[in-house]
């Protein structure tokens, strides 16, 4: 029996602009195994956060399918199942919140909509619970958003989304605007709570360190695409891809007076709008040749390591 919770099949999502299709996400695939953590990895606008809404339904796809315990979630309306069973955790814990809502009120408010508690004594309850798992203490029941600190908000928003008890939640960034001490707590919380219950995580970010720390498999994305796709142990030993070796290059290393080599990447970013049929990375790699110029295929290069590069293990 199959352990596949999310099952990606060639998901586009193209947005209509006034000089052509802007390619969001472009042809991507991937499944995600239950209770393991997905990391998806790439510079701002690569499309990491379109393809986390288009996977729960926030948006609609353009083509392609998510599968979701087998079952085509793109090709029918969405649900109050589907929303119970697939959430999200937003990058901005500020905005991501009603600020005229206290923080009994967020947290209550998925609760109500779904009917789970069936008296007030019981939400009550439920909404302490939930405050206790994620450590927020019970004095800020009748506090708003405004009034508490960026970790206390972003731990709201985690509340909020697990209130539903989900099976897979789409992580977008959930750290990134936080103080590095406060986003150590915060990825030990997800990482208990997930040996806990089981969870499945989509963990979108920009911070390769973080995403080592917490993902079991990993995607690296440009500009829609997906470059490569491994194990996260096998991505950071064997790096193939010119793109995720340059992420790579980028990781500070935590020892006074250490140098590190930084691959640094130039030229022009291709316009993610009507792309032409080359390499997406075709501008900026310091290895492009003749080759580059036809868009290359994803392969699997060694067991369960994927690499979209017509140059792969020649550099």
């Amino acid at each position: 029996m199959s352990n596949t919770l999310i099952e990606v099949q060639n998901l586009k999502k193209y947005f209509k602009t006034n000089h052509g299709m802007l390619h969001a996400v472009d042809d991507v695939s991937f499944t995600i195994e239950q209770g393991q953590t997905l990391g998806v990895v790439g510079e701002s606008g690569c499309g990491k956060s379109t393809l986390g809404r288009v996977i729960i339904k926030l948006l609609e796809a353009t083509e392609g399918k998510v599968l979701f315990h087998g079952e085509d979630i793109t090709a029918r309306p969405s649900s109050l199942d589907d929303r119970r069973r697939m959430q999200m955790i937003f990058q901005d814990p500020f905005s991501s919140l009603n600020p005229r809502m206290s923080v009994s009120q967020i947290i209550a408010e998925p609760l109500q909509i779904h009917h789970v508690c069936k008296s007030k004594e019981d939400l009550d309850k439920r909404i302490r619970d939930l405050m206790d798992t994620v450590g927020l203490a019970e004095r800020f029941t009748n506090a708003y958003p405004h009034e508490l600190d960026g970790g206390r908000r972003q731990r709201i928003g985690i509340a909020r989304a697990l209130a539903l008890d989900p099976e897979f939640i789409v992580c977008d960034e959930p750290v990134s605007a936080l103080d590095v001490s406060i986003q150590a707590q915060i990825l030990n919380l997800m990482q208990d709570l997930q040996e806990e219950r089981k969870f499945t995580y989509m963990f979108i970010t920009h911070d390769m360190s973080v995403v080592k720390h917490i993902s079991n498999s990993i995607i690296v994305m440009y500009l829609g695409n997906m470059v490569e796709k491994s194990d996260a142990d096998e991505l950071f030993e064997h790096t193939l891809h010119p793109y995720s070796k340059a992420l790579l290059s980028a990781i500070p290393i935590p020892e006074l007076g250490a140098k590190k080599e930084r691959i640094l990447i130039k030229g022009e970013i291709t316009s993610p709008i009507n792309p032409p049929d080359e390499c997406r990375f075709y501008k900026r790699c310091n290895y492009a040749c003749d080759r580059c110029k036809a868009l290359p295929e994803l392969k699997e290069i060694a067991p369960d390591h994927f690499v979209a590069c017509h140059l792969v293990g020649e550099i």
